[in-house]
């Protein structure tokens, strides 16, 4: 039984689909859509040329990232032909959601582009700069992570759990002063170290409930299609093929915690035995294969990953 996941934001890097577009139709006219659905060729020069401050933007990250993934999958599509393996599951890590909603039929590139670039915009526009902060907390359960987070919570000053990320890594986010103390406490609570993120907002928290209510607005005008393969959520790391509940699981999403070690355990029990990442870098591949190691992996990123990915799944 097969996956495909699709990897958030932290996976760019200046030259992203480069190659993919110079080498599949498909991908190239992932891009040319996602140009024209944004009105210009704004997003794939700054995959393929940068520059990495404009990149770095989360209105940017988001599309760019998500044009990425989108044609990373048809590539391989194109490659594979009638050989392309039907997946039980899709899921993406946050922002990956919505290039699985993609990859299951409910999106098209075209609004998922404009969607995501809207919702980058919300959420850099969510909280002033400085104001929040996320923090990766290594080497401390996560129940320990949220009571440290309780602990360290203020009026006004909210931290919380962002992403469980599982193989001993949790991500919290919320003002940064909070975000602060929370390293402080999780590090007498025995965590191995707190590594600060450089992120333009405190993603999934409380703080992000202006950008939920503005991607809510956002969703209303996009039609969402019919689902052919269940989308395992972030909100509730169970599938999902009833397309009138996407928008409501998309929204919540912003403010609720990425349960990405769940979704992965989720996967494996249901006797998935390979995931293959479709998208730019390798961070849910190695995630995935300190989950659960029964489950094998594969990425698709640039050119060589996609020739050796049709290779595994020809054979």
């Amino acid at each position: 039984m097969l996956a495909f996941v699709f990897p958030g934001q932290g996976s760019q890097a200046v030259g992203m689909g480069k190659d993919l577009a110079a080498s599949s139709p498909a991908a190239a006219s992932v891009y040319e859509r996602a140009d024209e659905a944004l009105g210009g060729p704004g997003i794939s020069r700054t995959c393929f040329e940068g520059p990495e401050e404009a990149l770095l933007l989360t209105a940017n990250q988001q599309p760019a990232i998500f044009s990425t993934a989108v044609a990373a999958f048809e590539a391989l599509r194109e490659a594979l032909g009638g050989d392309f393996p039907r997946a039980a599951f899709m899921a993406g890590h946050s922002l990956g959601e919505y290039a699985a909603l993609y990859a299951a039929g409910a999106l098209s590139v075209e609004d998922g582009v404009r969607t995501v670039r809207a919702r980058g915009l919300a959420m850099q526009d969510a909280v002033p700069a400085g104001v929040g902060a996320m923090a990766a907390v290594i080497g401390l359960e996560a129940a320990d992570v949220e009571a440290g987070c309780a602990a360290a919570a203020a009026p006004g000053e909210p931290v919380s759990a962002a992403n469980f990320n599982g193989g001993g890594q949790v991500v919290i986010a919320g003002h940064a002063k909070a975000v602060a103390r929370a390293g402080e406490t999780l590090k007498a609570r025995g965590a191995k170290r707190i590594l600060q993120l450089k992120v333009s907002a405190p993603f999934h928290c409380a703080l992000m409930e202006p950008a939920a209510r503005r991607l809510g607005e956002a969703l209303g005008s996009i039609e969402i299609g019919a689902l052919a393969t269940p989308v395992v959520t972030n909100v509730e790391a169970m599938p999902n093929a009833d397309r009138a509940r996407v928008k409501d699981l998309l929204v919540r999403q912003v403010t609720s915690p990425v349960r990405w070690e769940a979704t992965v355990r989720f996967l494996g029990g249901a006797g998935v035995r390979r995931v293959v990442e479709v998208g730019p870098g390798t961070v849910l591949a190695g995630l995935v294969k300190r989950i659960d190691k029964s489950i094998d992996v594969l990425s698709v990123g640039d050119k060589a990953s996609l020739d050796k990915a049709t290779e595994v799944l020809r054979a």
